[in-house]
């Protein structure tokens, strides 16, 4: 199966978006964080993840004379390959990025539902803006960038630390008639 088919399905998106943040969960824990999939789709799932190399058990143990395994990401299988990306269709392009949309919009609904929220206190924060950049400027502001969320990509989960999702998106804009 192609990256783009395998991550751009909902409920597996929504499965790797679960790891990330250097996390390990069992699907115990996981069924219970997406507790709106029904179980027996969320292991269907999880082992097509883990058989594409996607997801790598970490740990096994005997549970009432089962197998209880705890899973974690691999980042670098969890990506559409710039190669593959140029050869999808702008047709295909259009229901990935929908399928983007649809999980931070989930993400978002998720958030709101939680209970009394105040996004200047949650750190929740949406905008736009507009950068007028050449491509070499446009080069050195992702490296830049990268050189900013790399390492805090790596931190692990720890007390005090609250899992906080970024997504980014960055598309030019359509030429001026």
């Amino acid at each position: 199966m192609a990256s783009a088919d395998l991550l751009l399905h909902p409920v597996r998106l929504r499965i790797v978006k679960a790891f990330l943040g250097d996390r390990a969960l069992t699907t115990g824990r996981l069924a219970a964080e997406l507790d709106d999939v029904p179980p027996g789709s969320l292991y269907r799932h999880v082992a097509m993840l883990a058989e594409a190399g996607v997801l790598q058990v970490v740990a096994e143990r005997r549970v009432r004379g089962a197998v209880e395994r705890t899973y974690a990401l691999r980042l670098f299988a969890a990506r559409i390959s710039p190669e593959e990306a140029r050869q999808m269709t702008p047709e295909e392009h259009a229901q990935a990025f929908m399928v983007y949309v649809a999980g931070m919009l989930a993400d978002a609904d998720r958030y709101l539902a939680s209970g009394p929220v105040d996004p200047a206190r949650d750190g929740a924060d949406y905008q736009v803006g507009a950068l007028w950049l050449t491509d070499t400027e446009y080069a050195e502001l992702l490296r830049e960038l990268s050189i900013v969320f790399q390492p805090r990509l790596a931190n692990p989960p720890a007390p005090g630390r609250k899992r906080r999702m970024i997504y980014t998106v960055l598309l030019p804009a359509p030429e001026a008639a």
